[in-house]
């Protein structure tokens, strides 16, 4: 049995053990006061006053430390901030054995005794319960991987102990930091090295893995992941920080590595839009309705009203929102009569409307269904929010809207035309168009990623076609940080960044699953697909204050003659020659 294996027990026998080591420690060390105090010959005339009272302040140190809850703290992740509890819990005792003295005790007692026992206590009762991490620092694991640390933080000496107790199966290494002023120095006896150095470290010190716990920049991320990659290191984890303080290992994402992150999102804004409003979301239990749906409730929404018509979307996004009073509506925007219901009942003083058949495969199989759910829905929602006099309509727009070659952009187009062109009364309409977003439902990062689960070749289009990705979370508030500037039925652009190869993301993520044998098969164009998506209709569209965000011209279109054409939209037997004498851009493209 190792001697380690000895404090494995139960809470009560840990903490029995304790009160009698610490027992022993008062005692001796009050002893060894006397001795230092005395140049270790004590008079016999002060022998019989410390004999009465070491009992004494070996009883008040331990009532001191069991009221102050030392007992509680488990050695095994005892860290030297837990040491206050045992200086806190030293003072008081030292405070009531004086009174003692002052009060009731009449015999000789040397007064430095007191300081010399305050040191050796705190000493001994520290080395205690530091000697299991101690211990465990220097056992060799030799099962587990050789680890470089990227990054010489808080985060890199909280993994490197929980690696030295055992927690995580790593062999802390090596640590590389990009801050000249810490580099040469040393963290839990491991010396930080320059980044400029990690190619020769990677190779002295037979590094098999990498923990990144610096906050890095996508693209800085991605180069990076790049380089350890060339370096032949495959297994690469990041610290993500919890709730509690404590460190998780995760696994790097594509989101980690390709996400734009917008520079100038104004928090402030969005809350002023937001806090204490009644909101109401359309397809609330979608990739970017529910983001929307959380980011009112962080910003302090008065009341959430989530419609749509997917029971399962609806009952996901109605349990994750539980900071604000919210109402749960079951509905398809087409329903007229029933939204009308909504409206009257609840009056929303915000509507964000992000309910919408998106698919562009699906949407080209089913014409019809696609324009009635886009262009009625929205249409639908928009005269109620005018007719019951919300304050601000919000639609969510696509940049698939901008010269379509497929229905659903061209129904995106038309419901921008309607929102631009209608009487609104005293609502403020305006459309927010943005590109890609990482990670929605039915995007192609998690069509990929089920592919690599299945160990199945990624499916992609065309080795040229591109698109613009942001995170969810970042767009969702640009939305609102769009809709808090708005003035008058603007149309504004998110810049969503440079687009991005589909075959390149393809391939970063097989490297990230490590799975590059799986390869690409290109498919070919589907019906209705662009090689590159725009999001802008004219070069002289401007920027408004911010920089993340543009302002495209609106586009004049007689409302009656809107009205109709939307009509024989519907009546039309050619739905796509319908679509193109409101949207006269639309240039349908049939399957490559």
């Amino acid at each position: 049995m190792k001697i380690t294996d000895l404090f494995k027990s139960a809470p009560w026998k840990r903490t029995l053990f304790f009160i009698v080591a610490d027992a022993l420690i008062f005692y001796l060390s009050f002893y060894l006061a006397y001795l230092l105090r005395f140049n270790l010959q004590i008079p016999p005339e002060h022998i019989l006053g410390a004999s009465s009272l070491v009992f004494i302040i070996v009883g008040l140190k331990i009532v001191s430390m069991y009221l102050l809850r030392v007992y509680e703290i488990t050695w095994r992740y005892f860290i030297l901030s837990d040491g206050k509890k045992i200086l806190y819990a030293l003072l008081l005792s030292y405070l009531l054995f004086i009174t003692y003295l002052f009060f009731w005790y009449h015999g000789a007692f040397p007064r430095t005794v007191i300081m010399i026992d305050f040191l050796l206590s705190f000493f001994l009762l520290l080395s205690l319960r530091l000697s299991k991490r101690l211990v465990a620092g220097t056992q060799i694991h030799e099962d587990r991987p050789r680890t470089l640390f990227i990054g010489a933080n808080q985060r890199t000496l909280s993994l490197i102990s929980s690696a030295k107790n055992g927690e995580i199966a790593y062999e802390p290494v090596s640590i590389v930091d990009e801050d000249a002023n810490v580099v040469g120095t040393y963290m839990a006896s491991l010396k930080i090295s320059g980044m400029e150095d990690l190619e020769q470290i990677v190779a002295d010190d037979e590094i098999e893995s990498a923990i990144i716990t610096l906050d890095l920049e996508p693209s800085k991320m991605d180069a990076l992941f790049e380089k350890l990659s060339s370096l032949g290191i495959t297994h690469i984890k990041r610290s993500k920080l919890l709730g509690d303080k404590n460190e998780k290992l995760i696994d790097i994402s594509i989101e980690d590595l390709l996400a734009r992150r917008p520079k100038d999102l104004d928090l402030k804004a969005i809350e002023t839009l937001i806090r204490d409003r009644r909101i109401l979301i359309t397809g609330a239990g979608g990739s970017i309705g529910s983001e929307i749906a959380r980011q009112c409730e962080r910003f302090g929404a008065k009341e959430l009203i989530l419609l749509d018509h997917s029971e399962y979307n609806l009952y996901a996004i109605s349990e994750q929102i539980q900071g604000v009073p919210k109402i749960s509506l079951m509905q398809s925007v087409v329903d007229r009569k029933l939204l009308e219901k909504t409206f009257a009942t609840y009056r929303p003083e915000i509507v964000i409307h992000a309910a919408a058949y998106k698919h562009v495969p699906l949407c080209e199989e089913n014409q019809e269904g696609a324009i009635l759910n886009n262009v009625i829905g929205t249409k639908n929602t928009i005269d109620l929010a005018i007719k019951y006099g919300t304050d601000r309509f919000v639609l969510i727009s696509t940049d698939k809207a901008v010269r379509p070659t497929n229905v659903m952009g061209a129904t995106k187009r038309v419901c921008e035309l309607y929102a631009q062109n209608v009487p609104n009364g005293k609502t403020l309409i305006t459309c927010v168009r943005f590109g890609n977003v990482l990670g929605s439902s039915g995007s192609v990062i998690p069509k990929f990623k089920r592919l690599i689960e299945a160990n199945r070749p990624l499916a992609v289009t065309h080795p040229e076609i591109t698109r613009y990705f942001m995170l969810i979370p970042e767009a969702c508030q640009l939305v609102l940080q769009a809709a808090a500037i708005a003035k008058e039925r603007e149309l504004f652009v998110l810049d969503m960044g440079k687009p991005i190869k589909i075959v390149d993301l393809a391939r970063k993520m097989l490297k990230l699953y490590d799975k590059e044998h799986l390869g690409i098969e290109f498919t070919g164009l589907r019906a209705g697909e662009k090689l590159y998506e725009e999001l802008l209709l004219n070069d002289d569209d401007k920027k408004t204050t911010y920089d993340s965000i543009f302002v495209a011209k609106p586009t004049p279109y007689a409302i009656d003659r809107l009205n109709s054409d939307i009509e024989n939209l519907l009546q039309s037997d050619d739905k796509i020659e319908a679509l193109k004498r409101i949207v006269p851009e639309f240039e349908h493209k049939e399957m490559v």
